[in-house]
């Protein structure tokens, strides 16, 4: 039996560290709504979205939310956050490639599917994993 657990452990070893290197920067994972989805990988995102906040992954809001949010930023929560129609549509396009309902995904937990949340800040989960921090 341990003999067995060895050489299991020896096989998957190496192809665990193959995986991790053959998508080293985690685009694909990220696509396909992988842990990396939860990281923004997407330069023009980081770059406009941090300059005022967190920057936000795409997996934290459907694709009718980060619709919404990116025809409206105009008026951003009170704050006019407006960018170049290239910058606009191309920051779009990446949260709603990589939102967790894009092609065919499942849609957030918890989340009525006729509603179109806005805030991250609102969400259940999010409320209940950081009930601590802004309570």
């Amino acid at each position: 039996m341990r003999i067995r657990t060895l050489a299991l452990a020896a096989l998957l070893l190496p192809l665990t560290a193959f995986s991790l290197a053959a998508d080293e920067d985690g685009e694909e994972a990220e696509r396909e709504g992988g842990r990396a989805a939860m990281v923004v990988t997407h330069a023009a995102t980081k770059a406009e979205c941090s300059a005022c906040h967190i920057a936000y992954p795409a997996g934290f809001l459907p694709v009718r939310s980060w619709r919404a949010i990116m025809t409206t930023l105009e008026d951003h929560f009170g704050e006019d956050a407006s960018l170049d129609e290239t910058t606009r549509a191309d920051i779009e396009a990446y949260l709603v490639a990589n939102a967790p309902d894009a092609s065919g995904g499942r849609p957030l937990r918890g989340v009525d599917p006729s509603a179109t949340p806005l805030r991250i800040t609102e969400l259940a989960w999010f409320t209940r994993e950081h009930s601590r921090e802004v309570s």
